[in-house]
């Protein structure tokens, strides 16, 4: 298992220097050492798990070591990864994560650290009925640091939400995330789906809420289905923003920001493959992304075309879908990076998701639906975005909604969050154009 440490290693340098975390890091070092399956696996959950417990892992690297800021970064990320095997891990012995550590100092040219290491690691091993200090609980700097999560956020959370809530949110971006498939019942059914799924080897089951939907974990391209087209991988919130639209067979849609197309997708298999989708996104890149996905899954009516969604669309539909750019905080479970971004980063984003709902509302027909949709939880790039259009355009209404889990959005709003629902942290809002 020495490999997958390394390859650990190796892919938490990649992102230390490269500012974001990406599959393609992990994949790349899995392919790099050579991993089979079970340590692909194993490095993957120590890469993953260290972005989660960052602050954490160095709070008690830092408190048993005695000069902290001379720790040399790739010295550091060695570290973490052996704190993280100690500090969470409960199935790895404690000297495996030692000896490991220790032993990967000296393959990799820091053989005079080896001693610091076994020194600092086996105090953090030794330390679990003495833990480190850390702030008092019921605080921001409490939950910034048990979680790892920038205090900014703690503070924010806390102040829209309460201190349990806020809790309970960082709390859920920490565990594991499983997989959800979403079932093109154009060409199987969900059971059949994941009666084969099982055949394989899978460990699958049926989403507790949401239809035609499966929770699973594996490499998805590996999976029995994947190449004919059975499934594709999507949120169940994200499903649920689609199933919101009411979109019905012989519909035109535009789905205005649609890479890497699982709106798209949702939005055909529920047409049954009939009318037509335009789906346009920005990068250029990404179109091919959603015409492969098309392809694979046999969807017909999605025509793909690289293009800004603030600029005039030609046409009018009946359904408009705008998943706007946004901060991504809520999919921090999935996206472990997202909680080291600039903060000031998300503050210009209101203006450009203004400016996206103010064009693509003219291309809503009348008695039409216009469908906004973020993946954030921040009050000012949702509920303040679609309530600053609201009372510029009296032609449209928000109209409530009910989700497949039995609830219901009064007034045409909705959050998911991952503690309560199980999904990403997920904003929906349903507009009908009136005139």
């Amino acid at each position: 298992m020495d490999k997958a440490r390394e390859a650990a290693v190796f892919a938490l340098e990649r992102f230390r220097r490269e500012k974001a975390w990406t599959s393609a890091i992990i994949d790349g070092a899995i392919t790099k050492y050579g991993l089979d399956p079970r340590s692909a696996a194993l490095a993957s959950n120590i890469c993953i798990g260290v972005l989660q417990n960052l602050a954490y892992c160095d709070h008690c690297i830092d408190a048993f070591s005695s000069s902290p800021s001379k720790i040399e970064p790739k010295v550091r990320d060695i570290l973490r990864c052996s704190a993280y095997q100690l500090l969470f891990m409960d199935k790895i012995p404690a000297n495996a994560a030692v000896n490991e550590g220790v032993s990967l100092c000296k393959k990799l040219g820091y053989s005079r650290a080896a001693g610091f290491c076994n020194a600092v690691l086996r105090k953090i091993a030794d330390s679990a009925e003495n833990p480190p200090e850390i702030p008092k609980e019921g605080t921001a700097k409490y939950l910034a640091l048990k979680y790892s999560h920038p205090l900014w956020l703690a503070e924010y959370m806390i102040a829209a939400h309460g201190y349990d809530f806020a809790e309970g949110f960082f709390a859920a971006n920490n565990a594991v995330s499983d997989i959800t498939l979403q079932v093109n019942t154009i060409k199987t059914t969900a059971s059949e789906l994941c009666a084969e799924l099982a055949d394989a080897g899978y460990s699958c089951r049926m989403h507790p809420w949401l239809p035609d939907c499966i929770v699973t974990s594996g490499n998805v391209s590996k999976m029995p289905g994947f190449n004919e087209g059975l499934f594709y991988v999507q949120d169940a919130a994200a499903k649920c923003a689609v199933l919101a639209a009411e979109i019905r067979p012989g519909m035109g849609v535009l789905d205005a920001c649609a890479a890497p197309g699982g709106k798209s997708f949702a939005a055909a298999v529920t047409m049954k493959n009939q009318g037509e989708i335009i789906s346009c996104d920005l990068n250029r890149k990404k179109i091919a992304l959603i015409e492969s996905g098309a392809k694979r899954l046999g969807l017909d009516i999605i025509n793909a075309f690289s293009r800004d969604a603030r600029q005039p669309i030609d046409g009018t539909f009946d359904v408009v879908i705008a998943d706007v750019p946004c901060s991504g905080y809520g999919v921090i479970r999935k996206k472990p990076d997202i909680r080291y971004k600039d903060p000031d980063e998300r503050l210009a984003l209101p203006e450009i998701q203004s400016a996206i709902l103010e064009n693509l509302s003219a291309a809503v027909k009348v008695g039409g639906v216009l469908l906004y949709s973020t993946c954030t939880v921040f009050r000012e790039e949702n509920e303040d975005v679609v309530t600053a259009f609201l009372s510029s355009h009296p032609e449209f209404t928000a109209e409530s909604f009910i989700l497949p889990n039995g609830a219901e959005a009064a007034d045409g709003m909705f959050t998911f969050w991952p503690h309560i629902h199980g999904t990403d942290g997920f904003f929906v809002c349903k507009l009908r154009r009136l005139k």
